[in-house]
């Protein structure tokens, strides 16, 4: 019994190790496949890699899954919203349209001109003798600004005042031999009839009309002569240039010995310039949208001066042309200033600021403007919310903001920016304007 089990021992062990050996494949039949390296891969190898292979398309198509229904939750969400958004009313920003203010300054460019302005010409021919003003000299009116040496006039002057000799000797001369025809005349026609002829006696009246008209003629040739003496005397006071009015010589252009030519032509050069500026003018040319306040005298005028830092000049309104530059488009404005101190001269660049009443005018941005084939508009918002377009007329444009004459009251919502996609009577959600022209007590305030 003993053996018989230990034989069994032995087999069972036996068939352990055979176990344990990897069994070797046949030999192949073919001798190319005979060196080949045969992998041998355990029992349960395919079964595992066909649970991992899937697993892992459930975990795709888990994921796939949860991202599609994430998307389609987003997606229908924002259609949500938009169908939202759609049937909500716009949303626009409207301000408070203002009365403009009270008073407006207007500044424009303008130039200072002289009261009175005045280029001395020579009125005889000649040569400077001497000149007695310059540049700069404030002179007096009828004062001596130079002399000149005019020795073809002063000739004909002493000839002229010989003619006007040589004619009143004959005036004498006339004047007897009239009163001897007049004395002739008188005793022929005096005589009784019979002593002497009736034709003696024509012929004695003959001789008594011609010494008459004789005697006229030379007193007429005194008078023409006396005329001519009068003419190059009046000349002769020439020869000394004297200023016109109260002044300042603005500039020279004679020297002594320069020759001097009577006119102003263009070929003739002139002596002096002289202009008086107390008071002095100042002229604006004003654009036509403000002409219509700008036209009549008497509004206040504040004018300044870059080389007078500091220095405002008080003035009114003096005249206007009235009548508008066709190729500028402005009209021609004149302010008078006493210049008491002479501290602006002529030809001055100053600006001009004018003090204008608002008037009835209201105030907008300009953003609220519509700008149409119809013309300028803007849009309305009533109490209910609803969208109501207006044509209006545009008084003055201030750049950032206009300020209106018709189509809006004072407390109308007016719209700014409006989109195109709005029209009128469309209901909009109003969002008050913290600026741009908005009421103060209403800045920052939202509708509910």
């Amino acid at each position: 019994m003993q053996h018989g089990d230990d034989d069994v021992s032995r087999g069972a062990a036996a068939a352990g190790q055979e176990a344990l050996v990897p069994a070797r494949p046949p030999a192949a039949a073919d001798d190319g496949a005979a060196g080949r390296a045969s992998v041998d891969f355990p029992p349960r190898t395919g079964g595992r890699m066909r649970r991992i292979a899937v697993g892992l398309a459930l975990i795709l198509l888990a994921g796939f899954a949860l991202t599609f229904f994430f998307k389609s939750r987003d997606e229908s969400a924002l259609a949500n919203e938009s169908r939202d958004a759609a049937s909500q009313p716009s949303m626009v920003t409207v301000v408070t349209a203002q009365p403009a203010a009270g008073e407006r300054a207007l500044t424009l460019p303008g130039e200072t001109a002289a009261w009175y302005e005045s280029t001395i010409y020579g009125r005889v021919n000649g040569y400077v003798a001497a000149w007695h003003a310059d540049i700069g000299d404030h002179v007096r009116q009828g004062q001596t600004l130079a002399t000149i040496d005019t020795p073809e006039l002063d000739a004909q002057l002493a000839a002229a005042r010989a003619q006007l000799n040589a004619v009143q000797s004959q005036v004498v001369v006339r004047e007897a031999e009239a009163e001897l025809a007049t004395t002739t005349y008188a005793r022929w026609r005096d005589s009784p009839k019979g002593v002497v002829s009736d034709q003696e006696r024509e012929e004695k009246r003959a001789d008594f009309d011609s010494a008459t008209a004789r005697l006229n003629a030379a007193r007429a040739q005194v008078a023409v002569s006396q005329a001519d003496v009068d003419h190059y005397a009046a000349l002769a006071e020439f020869k000394r240039v004297v200023a016109p009015f109260d002044g300042t010589i603005v500039e020279r252009r004679i020297d002594i010995g320069n020759l001097v030519t009577a006119g102003s032509t263009a070929a003739t050069t002139s002596l002096y310039r002289m202009s008086q500026d107390r008071p002095i003018r100042v002229f604006v040319d004003v654009p036509q949208r403000a002409s219509g306040e700008l036209m009549k005298p008497g509004l206040a005028v504040k004018i300044r001066a870059s080389n007078l830092p500091g220095r405002v000049f008080d003035g009114t309104i003096a005249r206007s042309s009235r009548s508008i530059n066709p190729q500028a488009r402005t009209l021609k404005v004149e302010v008078d200033l006493p210049n008491a101190d002479q501290a602006l001269v002529p030809g001055m660049y100053v600006d001009v600021a004018f003090q204008m009443a608002a008037g009835p005018l209201l105030q907008v941005p300009a953003a609220a403007l519509l700008f149409r084939t119809s013309g300028p508009q803007i849009a309305v918002v009533d109490p209910d919310g609803h969208i109501h377009f207006h044509a209006v007329t545009i008084a003055r444009d201030q750049g950032s903001h206009v300020e209106l004459g018709s189509g809006v009251n004072a407390g109308d919502r007016i719209a700014l920016n409006l989109s195109s996609q709005i029209g009128d009577g469309d209901l909009v959600s109003v969002r008050e304007s913290p600026t741009s022209g908005a009421a103060p007590e209403q800045a920052g305030k939202r509708s509910p």
